[in-house]
């Protein structure tokens, strides 16, 4: 039951993260780009409804994936079954580190949760030496997860490439698109100029 309740959770929890990673890759266009495609995108799941579902998953996934640790950490074999448990284990630290952070924005900072919120400390020293790993762990555990599953679940080769090869390449793109989004959300393409009511997040 637990590991059902995890995978229906997983899955509503990857279609809206793969929603935010692409929100996020578009930061590549500029930070109104971003807030722009985030603002078309909120009319989909900034709602009180989809909200209660989002929230839902993610607490089932947070619960569910501790459990599933405990169990399964002392008996993992393969590297893609400890990527698995590992990588569990750190998402489930950073949804609860993510929520709350969003949640106190919203509701006691009376900030929009988003680019400028999302990067004030990104791009801030000394603060991005937690941020920047703290992020780039987070996409490379959720492609190192889905890869992980991927490996589990899948018995056959596609156009010859064996399941083992394709977990490597779903990794490999999310490194990948790790890089990319860290190119958008950071001052490497474009001067980004954090507004003053932000500056709360970075100390100012």
């Amino acid at each position: 039951m637990t590991k059902k309740l995890h995978y229906v959770s997983g899955l509503i929890i990857t279609f809206f993260i793969g929603l935010h990673l692409f929100n996020h890759t578009w930061s590549i266009l500029g930070a109104e780009k971003h807030i722009e495609m985030m603002n078309t995108l909120r009319l989909f799941y900034r709602n009180l409804f989809i909200e209660s579902i989002l929230l839902l998953a993610v607490f089932i996934q947070i619960f569910s994936g501790l459990k599933l640790f405990k169990i399964n950490r002392k008996i993992a074999a393969s590297n893609f079954e400890k990527i698995q448990i590992w990588s569990g284990l750190y998402l489930a630290i950073f949804f609860i580190i993510h929520l709350s952070a969003i949640f106190i924005g919203r509701l006691i900072l009376n900030l929009d949760t988003n680019f400028y919120y999302g990067i004030a400390g990104l791009n801030t020293f000394p603060y991005y030496f937690f941020f920047i790993p703290y992020y780039a762990l987070a996409i490379l555990s959720f492609f190192g997860h889905i890869a992980s599953v991927h490996n589990k679940k899948m018995k056959q080769s596609i156009f010859g490439i064996s399941p083992n090869k394709q977990s490597i390449a779903i990794l490999t793109f999310g490194i990948i698109l790790t890089v990319v989004i860290f190119c958008g959300l950071t001052n490497y393409f474009n001067g980004i100029a954090i507004p003053k009511e932000y500056n709360v997040l970075i100390g100012k």
